[in-house]
């Protein structure tokens, strides 16, 4: 691992002592909260009723794609895919399907998924991890479609993967089933080879390599995995190969509908405590926080500063997402494994990723700064607001100024009396 010993600084910060930080109120954003409740019986009933073939599966070795997104129940849903998959005879294995996480090595990426407490014991299958890929095809203008080696070589890929808006480009198909086969089943090799044309191809080529794909991989059936705002499944879908492109389309216009956005448009400071791999491939999702290494995303809200505390302890150390903050602070830089994160966004192309923002060297200086070089606001009315991360958008802090907004709204609840923020001995909120 490279960690950098980044030092201390010292800077001048004109008018600093008379900015006084904003009280705090917790509020409750209030969503569509529809969930699948018994997740693992609805897991088999898809199953049962949507794949008609099953005797064709006695004695097939069955590949399931386990991706790098954060998927909550995870483990259970693939525990439950690989039990039915045993009745119905099958020999299951799981692969991480990904390109470049994990610091692109088979052993990376086996414990970035046994961190999802994905391992042999708890889903009662293998877990075959490898970097090997197989050409199994090409694209008109010449490029290559790969596939990773212990799938191709299975009876069966299962295209397991949750659906839902990318973060750095729009399109029919953006983060889903169509995405794990174009760049998560094709590895370290094949998604650095997809991403050379850049983001905005994305839209146009992600089909294109499907149809090379479904055409020439042994793939089974597809699994599609649609989240609330809350962090939990609210659709899975399993369908049979033919109908994985169409349902993943449809799909996605579901899961936009049922992004967690703020409440209100307009945010002078956002804090965010922590982001990661986990929480979105951007670190942070753009489509709430409108901040992406993508242009698209502009709309989405009138933000003048974000400050990043900290990066997850499931990202394992990678920083993909810092760039997009205006400040961060000194412990947070020192936590970034830049060997990992500058491998993952050489990977996509997308070398402004791996810049490193502002840092100060504690909480109460990055939020000073945040608050100071906010222009046309009034500092001690600073509309301020800091969330956990992008996956926890129902109850959050908002400053005193926001009360007006929030009073006596159906989808807001105000949950506390205003408060001051509180910092320990060394500047950093507690």
């Amino acid at each position: 691992m490279n960690f950098i010993d980044f030092q201390e600084v010292h800077v001048v910060i004109e008018g600093a002592e008379t900015i006084q930080f904003p009280k705090m109120m917790k509020i409750k954003q209030i969503y569509d909260a529809n969930k699948i409740k018994d997740l693992a019986a609805w897991v088999i009933q898809e199953m049962q009723k949507n794949i008609q073939k099953k005797e064709d599966y006695k004695g097939k070795r069955i590949c399931i794609t386990a991706g790098s997104r954060g998927i909550p129940h995870l483990d259970l849903i693939i525990k439950t895919v690989v039990a039915e998959l045993k009745e119905w005879g099958a020999k299951p294995f799981v692969i991480p399907a990904m390109g470049s996480h994990g610091g692109a090595t088979a052993e990376g990426q086996k414990e970035l998924i046994a961190g999802y407490n994905i391992t042999e014991e708890t889903v009662g299958a293998p877990i075959l991890s490898s970097m090997d890929t197989v050409q199994i095809g090409e694209l008109d203008d010449g490029t290559p479609v790969y596939c990773d080696k212990y799938a191709y070589e299975s009876d069966g890929i299962v295209v397991l993967n949750k659906v839902k808006p990318h973060t750095d480009f729009r399109g029919k198909y953006e983060s889903g089933m169509a995405k794990m086969i174009a760049i998560g089943l094709a590895k370290h090799k094949g998604a650095s080879m997809f991403h050379m044309k850049g983001f905005p191809s994305f839209a146009d080529r992600i089909p294109r390599v499907c149809e090379v794909f479904l055409k020439n991989a042994p793939v089974a059936f597809g699994v599609g995995i649609v989240q609330n705002a809350y962090d939990e499944i609210s659709e899975l879908e399993v369908m049979e190969k033919e109908q994985i492109m169409e349902r993943d389309a449809a799909l996605l216009q579901i899961a936009k509908e049922k992004v967690a956005k703020f409440k209100f448009p307009q945010i002078d400071v956002l804090i965010i405590d922590e982001i990661g791999k986990n929480i979105s491939g951007n670190g942070h999702d753009p489509n709430i926080t409108g901040r992406s290494n993508s242009t698209g995303f502009e709309s989405v809200l009138d933000l003048k500063k974000m400050f990043i505390r900290g990066i997850s302890e499931e990202s394992h150390h990678n920083g993909c997402g810092l760039a997009m903050a205006d400040v961060t602070t000194l412990k947070c830089v020192r936590s970034v494994d830049f060997d990992i994160t500058w491998t993952n966004v050489i990977t996509a192309t997308m070398m402004n990723g791996g810049r490193i923002p502002i840092y100060m060297n504690n909480d109460r200086e990055a939020l000073l700064v945040a608050i100071r070089t906010c222009t046309g606001i009034d500092f001690n009315q600073a509309k301020v607001v800091r969330i956990k991360n992008t996956l926890c958008m129902e109850e959050i802090e908002v400053s005193e100024s926001f009360y007006k907004e929030c009073k006596g709204r159906d989808d807001i609840e105000i949950i506390s009396e205003p408060y001051e923020l509180q910092f320990d001995s060394d500047g950093y909120m507690i």
